[in-house]
């Protein structure tokens, strides 16, 4: 029974943070509404915040376990995993739809963070500058988007919305949002202890590194929210949400989650995510920018070869 333990912490740890994130996210919004913040602002900030909860905590729990690998694993491989199997898996549901100042502010964005956050890590290690500097440049990003949406109102703007409204019934009043943050925040840290541990002992018994099931089953399982709420959104005809999503949530990952958790802890960049996993991930962020621009849309044949080229990718890892 007790070699069975780590499995059981992982799946148990997964539903926890899937839980944990869907807490989360309805109780910030629900009281980020009552406050009044606008939609734009709710679904540019909180709800990508939140659906990238899990990552932080995770990520998190990992560089003060010493298992950074972990940390930078599950960051990397869910930026890749967001791309490459949440869009592909939404798109052969229904084609998303890729508007013009979607692609070109939030995508270009995106890509930003994703060669500052490179950049940062050609140092070998992330330390407190590096992280307070991704920080700094995501709130001015962020400022940025706001000012834009406010000026210039477009289909990116009506997308932050969107966002909004398909994380669906929130709780009212003052109570129930703070007490299901509150849930959502204790289920994210016992999840991802359950998770990070089951997932160090795994790595340990397969002889696999690290890095490799921080990439892969680590963070698989904290995608697993934003999956799920795409392929919901997808369902109900609002599959271009998905895009949003990912652009947000993939800006956020880099410099929220790592810049965040490097003012606790340096995170040191594990040789294998730097040589390769790190282009990995900038050649989809551009695969996806171009593909989204060149036919304003990610059609069914382009997500077949993103799913399968998440498959191909996971396995090449596990078997190498």
């Amino acid at each position: 029974m007790e070699q069975f333990i780590p499995y059981i912490q992982i799946v148990a740890g997964l539903i926890l943070l899937t839980a944990g994130g869907e807490f989360i996210v309805r109780g910030a919004v629900g009281l980020a509404l009552l406050l009044g913040v606008s939609k734009v602002i709710v679904g540019l900030t909180i709800v990508a915040a939140g659906t990238s909860a899990p990552e932080f905590v995770v990520s998190l729990n990992a560089a003060l376990k010493d298992t950074a690998d972990i940390a930078m694993g599950n960051v990397v491989g869910s930026n890749i995993a967001n791309i490459l199997l949440i869009l592909g898996a939404v798109a052969l549901l229904k084609p998303v739809a890729a508007g013009r100042v979607t692609v070109v502010r939030d995508g270009g964005t995106m890509l930003l963070g994703t060669v500052l956050f490179i950049g940062l890590c050609m140092f070998g290690i992330i330390e407190r500058w590096a992280g307070a500097l991704m920080l700094a440049v995501l709130v001015a990003i962020w400022y940025f988007t706001y000012k834009h949406d406010k000026n210039q109102p477009s289909e990116a703007s009506s997308l932050h919305e969107d966002e909004v409204d398909e994380v669906g019934e929130v709780p009212t009043g003052w109570t129930k949002p703070i007490i299901a943050t509150v849930i959502g925040i204790v289920a994210l840290m016992f999840g991802a202890e359950w998770l990070v541990d089951g997932g160090v002992a795994v790595a340990r018994e397969f002889g696999v590194s690290e890095a490799v099931i921080g990439l892969t089953l680590v963070a698989f399982g904290t995608s697993l929210p934003e999956l799920a709420a795409s392929l919901v959104a997808a369902f109900r005809g609002h599959s271009d949400v998905a895009l949003g999503n990912v652009f947000g949530s993939n800006l956020l990952n880099l410099l929220v989650i790592i810049g965040g958790v490097s003012l606790i802890s340096p995170i040191p960049v594990p040789d294998q995510i730097m040589n390769s996993d790190l282009w990995v991930m900038l050649a989809v962020t551009i695969a996806l920018l171009i593909v989204a621009f060149a036919w304003r849309k990610i059609g069914r044949v382009t997500g077949v070869a993103f799913v399968i080229a998440y498959l191909v990718y996971v396995f090449q890892l596990v078997a190498a």
